[in-house]
Protein backbone atom coordinates (compact mmCIF):
# COMPACT_ATOMS: atom_id res chain seq x y z
CA UNK A 1 0.00 0.00 0.00
CA UNK A 2 3.02 2.44 0.09
CA UNK A 3 2.67 2.93 -3.34
CA UNK A 4 -0.71 3.97 -3.08
CA UNK A 5 -0.71 6.23 -0.15
CA UNK A 6 -1.20 9.68 0.07
CA UNK A 7 -1.89 9.85 -4.30
CA UNK A 8 -4.39 10.60 -6.36
CA UNK A 9 -5.60 7.81 -8.61
CA UNK A 10 -6.93 8.28 -12.21
CA UNK A 11 -8.77 5.47 -13.13
CA UNK A 12 -11.98 2.79 -12.90
CA UNK A 13 -12.38 2.62 -8.73
CA UNK A 14 -13.08 -1.07 -9.37
CA UNK A 15 -9.85 -1.80 -11.21
CA UNK A 16 -7.63 0.12 -9.05
CA UNK A 17 -8.65 -1.00 -5.82
CA UNK A 18 -8.30 -4.83 -7.12
CA UNK A 19 -4.66 -4.12 -6.87
CA UNK A 20 -5.13 -2.98 -2.93
CA UNK A 21 -4.17 -5.28 -0.24
CA UNK A 22 -6.98 -6.63 1.87
CA UNK A 23 -7.71 -5.73 4.97
CA UNK A 24 -5.12 -2.53 4.09
CA UNK A 25 -7.14 0.55 4.73
CA UNK A 26 -8.98 2.17 8.02
CA UNK A 27 -11.62 4.41 6.85
CA UNK A 28 -13.61 4.93 3.77
CA UNK A 29 -15.39 8.16 3.11
CA UNK A 30 -17.66 8.71 0.06
CA UNK A 31 -20.25 9.75 -1.94
CA UNK A 32 -21.12 7.71 -4.91
CA UNK A 33 -23.08 9.04 -8.23
CA UNK A 34 -26.19 7.43 -7.34
CA UNK A 35 -29.44 6.93 -9.63
CA UNK A 36 -27.48 9.13 -12.04
CA UNK A 37 -27.73 12.21 -10.69
CA UNK A 38 -24.32 12.75 -11.29
CA UNK A 39 -23.48 10.98 -14.32
CA UNK A 40 -19.58 11.90 -14.22
CA UNK A 41 -19.58 12.06 -18.25
CA UNK A 42 -21.47 9.10 -18.91
CA UNK A 43 -19.16 7.02 -16.12
CA UNK A 44 -20.35 3.39 -14.99
CA UNK A 45 -21.20 2.48 -11.54
CA UNK A 46 -20.90 -1.12 -10.60
CA UNK A 47 -22.23 -0.50 -7.33
CA UNK A 48 -22.36 -4.28 -5.92
CA UNK A 49 -18.99 -4.98 -7.21
CA UNK A 50 -17.41 -1.94 -5.65
CA UNK A 51 -19.14 -3.04 -1.82
CA UNK A 52 -17.26 -6.23 -2.66
CA UNK A 53 -14.02 -4.47 -3.53
CA UNK A 54 -14.34 -2.45 -0.45
CA UNK A 55 -15.18 -5.28 2.13
CA UNK A 56 -11.92 -6.51 1.06
CA UNK A 57 -9.88 -3.97 1.42
CA UNK A 58 -11.30 -2.27 4.59
CA UNK A 59 -9.36 -3.79 7.72
CA UNK A 60 -11.72 -5.81 10.42
CA UNK A 61 -12.88 -2.72 13.03
CA UNK A 62 -12.72 0.11 10.39
CA UNK A 63 -15.70 1.81 8.60
CA UNK A 64 -17.18 2.54 5.43
CA UNK A 65 -18.97 6.31 5.75
CA UNK A 66 -21.67 6.44 2.75
CA UNK A 67 -23.39 9.65 1.94
CA UNK A 68 -26.07 8.77 -0.47
CA UNK A 69 -29.90 10.19 -0.99
CA UNK A 70 -32.16 8.98 -3.61
CA UNK A 71 -34.06 10.52 -7.00
CA UNK A 72 -37.34 11.00 -7.37
CA UNK A 73 -38.64 9.26 -10.64
CA UNK A 74 -42.42 9.13 -11.61
CA UNK A 75 -43.43 10.49 -8.64
CA UNK A 76 -41.65 7.84 -6.36
CA UNK A 77 -38.36 8.56 -4.45
CA UNK A 78 -36.16 5.16 -6.33
CA UNK A 79 -35.37 3.65 -2.51
CA UNK A 80 -31.69 3.76 -3.60
CA UNK A 81 -30.15 4.64 -0.15
CA UNK A 82 -31.75 1.75 1.48
CA UNK A 83 -31.23 -0.58 -1.16
CA UNK A 84 -27.32 0.23 -0.65
CA UNK A 85 -27.48 -0.38 2.98
CA UNK A 86 -29.03 -3.53 2.77
CA UNK A 87 -26.52 -4.51 0.43
CA UNK A 88 -23.82 -3.73 2.33
CA UNK A 89 -25.48 -5.61 5.27
CA UNK A 90 -25.52 -8.46 2.84
CA UNK A 91 -22.07 -9.01 2.03
CA UNK A 92 -21.05 -8.86 6.02
CA UNK A 93 -20.92 -5.16 6.94
CA UNK A 94 -22.77 -4.00 9.68
CA UNK A 95 -25.16 -0.92 9.44
CA UNK A 96 -22.94 0.43 12.76
CA UNK A 97 -25.13 3.72 12.26
CA UNK A 98 -27.65 5.40 10.03
CA UNK A 99 -26.72 9.59 10.31
CA UNK A 100 -28.58 12.49 8.25
CA UNK A 101 -26.43 15.19 6.68
CA UNK A 102 -28.81 18.07 7.25
CA UNK A 103 -28.41 21.20 4.76
CA UNK A 104 -28.96 24.77 6.21
CA UNK A 105 -28.93 25.88 2.68
CA UNK A 106 -30.96 23.59 0.54
CA UNK A 107 -31.98 24.19 -2.99
CA UNK A 108 -35.55 25.00 -3.55
CA UNK A 109 -37.59 22.22 -5.23
CA UNK A 110 -39.87 23.09 -8.14
CA UNK A 111 -43.49 22.23 -6.41
CA UNK A 112 -43.85 18.20 -6.77
CA UNK A 113 -46.75 18.26 -3.67
CA UNK A 114 -43.83 17.30 -1.08
CA UNK A 115 -41.70 19.28 1.33
CA UNK A 116 -38.70 20.49 0.53
CA UNK A 117 -35.76 18.10 0.69
CA UNK A 118 -32.95 18.99 3.09
CA UNK A 119 -31.21 16.02 3.86
CA UNK A 120 -29.15 13.02 2.59
CA UNK A 121 -28.03 9.52 4.42
CA UNK A 122 -24.70 9.08 5.87
CA UNK A 123 -24.42 5.20 6.62
CA UNK A 124 -21.34 4.29 8.77
CA UNK A 125 -21.25 0.67 8.04
CA UNK A 126 -18.12 -1.23 9.90
CA UNK A 127 -16.31 -4.26 9.28
CA UNK A 128 -17.33 -6.44 12.70
CA UNK A 129 -17.13 -4.17 16.16
CA UNK A 130 -15.69 -0.48 15.00
CA UNK A 131 -11.82 -0.23 16.12
CA UNK A 132 -12.22 3.41 16.61
CA UNK A 133 -14.56 6.19 17.86
CA UNK A 134 -13.15 9.51 18.40
CA UNK A 135 -16.91 11.10 19.86
CA UNK A 136 -17.73 14.51 18.94
CA UNK A 137 -18.82 16.07 22.34
CA UNK A 138 -21.20 19.26 22.52
CA UNK A 139 -22.05 20.92 25.42
CA UNK A 140 -25.37 19.88 27.33
CA UNK A 141 -28.29 22.39 27.63
CA UNK A 142 -28.96 21.57 31.73
CA UNK A 143 -25.13 21.13 32.47
CA UNK A 144 -24.86 21.03 36.64
CA UNK A 145 -28.54 20.20 36.76
CA UNK A 146 -29.70 18.68 39.93
CA UNK A 147 -32.67 16.14 38.66
CA UNK A 148 -35.09 15.40 41.55
CA UNK A 149 -36.51 11.93 41.73
CA UNK A 150 -35.65 11.39 37.99
CA UNK A 151 -33.84 7.65 36.95
CA UNK A 152 -32.14 6.40 34.40
CA UNK A 153 -34.01 3.84 32.24
CA UNK A 154 -32.36 0.30 32.07
CA UNK A 155 -32.12 -0.66 28.69
CA UNK A 156 -32.03 -4.71 29.40
CA UNK A 157 -32.91 -7.34 26.33
CA UNK A 158 -35.73 -8.19 28.26
CA UNK A 159 -37.78 -5.81 30.51
CA UNK A 160 -37.17 -2.22 31.02
CA UNK A 161 -37.10 -0.85 34.59
CA UNK A 162 -36.20 2.47 35.50
CA UNK A 163 -33.81 1.77 39.20
CA UNK A 164 -30.90 3.92 39.03
CA UNK A 165 -31.15 7.55 40.69
CA UNK A 166 -29.52 10.37 37.73
CA UNK A 167 -26.68 12.09 39.16
CA UNK A 168 -26.69 15.82 37.86
CA UNK A 169 -26.64 17.05 34.42
CA UNK A 170 -23.00 16.70 32.87
CA UNK A 171 -21.20 19.40 31.60
CA UNK A 172 -20.72 17.88 28.10
CA UNK A 173 -22.45 14.90 25.86
CA UNK A 174 -21.68 13.12 22.98
CA UNK A 175 -23.11 15.08 19.64
CA UNK A 176 -26.22 13.45 18.03
CA UNK A 177 -26.28 11.48 14.70
CA UNK A 178 -27.72 14.38 12.86
CA UNK A 179 -25.03 16.60 11.69
CA UNK A 180 -25.85 20.00 9.87
CA UNK A 181 -23.78 21.69 7.39
CA UNK A 182 -23.82 24.75 4.86
CA UNK A 183 -23.30 23.30 1.65
CA UNK A 184 -20.72 25.16 -0.91
CA UNK A 185 -20.63 28.55 1.26
CA UNK A 186 -17.84 28.42 3.29
CA UNK A 187 -13.96 29.55 1.45
CA UNK A 188 -12.61 26.24 1.74
CA UNK A 189 -15.20 24.70 -0.17
CA UNK A 190 -15.20 26.82 -2.87
CA UNK A 191 -12.26 25.05 -4.25
CA UNK A 192 -14.45 22.11 -5.47
CA UNK A 193 -16.72 24.35 -7.28
CA UNK A 194 -15.59 22.56 -10.75
CA UNK A 195 -17.18 19.67 -9.30
CA UNK A 196 -20.55 19.32 -9.43
CA UNK A 197 -21.70 18.00 -5.97
CA UNK A 198 -19.29 18.11 -3.47
CA UNK A 199 -19.43 17.94 0.47
CA UNK A 200 -18.40 20.00 2.97
CA UNK A 201 -15.03 19.90 4.07
CA UNK A 202 -16.43 20.27 7.97
CA UNK A 203 -18.50 16.90 7.22
CA UNK A 204 -15.50 15.29 5.95
CA UNK A 205 -13.37 16.65 8.84
CA UNK A 206 -16.18 15.12 11.06
CA UNK A 207 -16.47 12.20 10.25
CA UNK A 208 -12.05 11.62 9.60
CA UNK A 209 -11.87 12.69 13.23
CA UNK A 210 -14.49 10.08 14.66
CA UNK A 211 -13.25 6.89 12.89
CA UNK A 212 -9.62 7.36 12.59
CA UNK A 213 -6.88 8.26 13.87
CA UNK A 214 -3.72 9.80 12.77
CA UNK A 215 -1.13 7.75 10.20
CA UNK A 216 -4.11 5.79 9.31
CA UNK A 217 -5.10 5.41 5.50
CA UNK A 218 -8.73 6.90 4.36
CA UNK A 219 -9.78 6.27 1.24
CA UNK A 220 -12.04 7.70 -1.29
CA UNK A 221 -12.86 5.57 -3.74
CA UNK A 222 -15.02 8.44 -5.84
CA UNK A 223 -12.63 11.19 -4.77
CA UNK A 224 -14.16 13.61 -7.52
CA UNK A 225 -12.78 17.24 -6.24
CA UNK A 226 -10.87 15.53 -3.37
CA UNK A 227 -12.61 16.73 -0.09
CA UNK A 228 -11.91 13.09 1.54
CA UNK A 229 -7.94 13.35 1.26
CA UNK A 230 -7.44 17.34 1.37
CA UNK A 231 -9.23 16.81 5.11
CA UNK A 232 -7.57 13.82 5.64
CA UNK A 233 -4.22 15.14 4.86
CA UNK A 234 -5.22 18.39 7.06
CA UNK A 235 -5.61 15.85 9.85
CA UNK A 236 -2.37 13.84 9.90
CA UNK A 237 -4.14 10.57 8.21
CA UNK A 238 -2.67 9.01 5.09
CA UNK A 239 -5.14 9.66 2.04
CA UNK A 240 -5.79 7.75 -0.95
CA UNK A 241 -8.07 9.08 -3.81
CA UNK A 242 -9.41 7.33 -6.94
CA UNK A 243 -11.63 8.77 -9.97
CA UNK A 244 -12.06 7.73 -13.28
CA UNK A 245 -12.72 11.75 -14.24
CA UNK A 246 -9.09 13.23 -15.29
CA UNK A 247 -10.27 16.76 -14.32
CA UNK A 248 -11.85 16.24 -11.46
CA UNK A 249 -8.37 14.60 -10.38
CA UNK A 250 -6.66 17.67 -11.25
CA UNK A 251 -9.04 19.52 -8.80
CA UNK A 252 -8.23 17.00 -6.08
CA UNK A 253 -4.42 16.84 -6.79
CA UNK A 254 -4.12 20.90 -6.20
CA UNK A 255 -6.29 20.87 -3.34
CA UNK A 256 -3.96 18.47 -1.80
CA UNK A 257 -0.83 19.98 -3.02
CA UNK A 258 0.22 17.55 -5.48
CA UNK A 259 0.49 19.68 -8.42
CA UNK A 260 0.51 23.55 -7.53
CA UNK A 261 -2.40 25.37 -7.74
CA UNK A 262 -3.54 27.83 -10.21
CA UNK A 263 -2.28 31.41 -8.95
CA UNK A 264 -5.79 33.75 -8.49
CA UNK A 265 -6.56 37.11 -10.68
CA UNK A 266 -5.56 38.70 -7.27
CA UNK A 267 -2.27 37.01 -7.00
CA UNK A 268 -1.21 37.00 -10.51
CA UNK A 269 -1.56 40.78 -10.08
CA UNK A 270 0.00 40.68 -7.26
CA UNK A 271 3.24 38.73 -9.04
CA UNK A 272 2.90 41.52 -11.93
CA UNK A 273 3.71 44.52 -9.76
CA UNK A 274 6.53 42.46 -8.19
CA UNK A 275 8.30 41.95 -11.61
CA UNK A 276 7.45 45.39 -12.18
CA UNK A 277 9.25 46.45 -9.45
CA UNK A 278 12.29 44.32 -9.50
CA UNK A 279 12.78 45.24 -12.97
CA UNK A 280 12.65 49.06 -11.95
Amino acid sequence: METFKNSILTGDCLDVLKQFQADSVDMVLTSPPYDNLRTYKGFKFPFEEIASELFRVVKTGGVVVWVVSDATIEGTETGTSFKHALHFKSIGFNIHDTMIFRKRNPIPQIYRKRYNNEFEFMFVFSKGQVKTHNPIMVDCLHAGLELNGTTYKNYSKHEQKREKMAAPVKAQKIKGNIWEYVVGKNLEDQEAKGHPAPFPCELARDHIKSWSNEGDIVLDPMCGSGTTCKVAKELGRNFIGIDISQEYCDIAKKRTGLIEAEPTGKQLRLDSLLTEAVDN
